[in-house]
């Protein structure tokens, strides 16, 4: 796909496939200092998290099978015991722990190859790059509320 060009690379685009939300549970803390066992890149784009960086159960297996040290990983409360904490959003007190919501939406990201069908040629042929849409939800625990005072009541989740 890095070899096809846009013809108007200026054009605001709209998704040609809208693919449903997706809901991450965050439950497993990142040792900041550590992160860059896991991507090089971490320290630059999380700068701004300073000591608390999360991911996912599935995410912590992969990286186990790759060798990186078990250390560089915190587990945070079960996602049972999270259940019964309230939203950062609904929580007055700023020191009290809570769940915090993050939600991201991607308008338009390059997803697949278009195929195209023409009278002239028997079998599809490759014509361009299919255009998708997608939102996350990333949901995580902060001992403070005041870790996460952007979060409000997202419509629809």
């Amino acid at each position: 796909m890095a070899k096809l060009r846009q013809k108007n690379p200026r054009a605001v685009r709209q998704a040609e496939e809208v693919r449903g939300p997706e809901r991450m549970h965050m439950d497993i803390a990142v040792n900041f200092s550590q992160g860059a066992l896991l991507s090089p890149h971490l320290r630059n784009v999380c700068a701004e998290a300073v000591d608390a960086i999360y991911t996912r159960q599935e995410d912590v297996r992969f990286w186990l099978e790759q060798g990186v040290d078990g250390s560089v990983f915190e587990a945070l409360p079960k996602a049972w015991e999270q259940v019964l904490l309230p939203r950062c959003g609904q929580v007055g007190d700023r020191g009290r722990p809570c769940v915090c919501h993050y939600g991201l939406s991607l308008a338009w990201y390059p997803c697949m190859l278009k195929y195209c069908h023409s009278r002239d040629r028997p079998a599809p042929y490759k014509c361009g790059i299919r255009s998708c849409q997608k939102s996350y939800s990333f949901d995580f625990y902060v001992p403070q509320k005041q870790l996460c005072l952007w979060d409000e009541d997202p419509p629809g989740w």
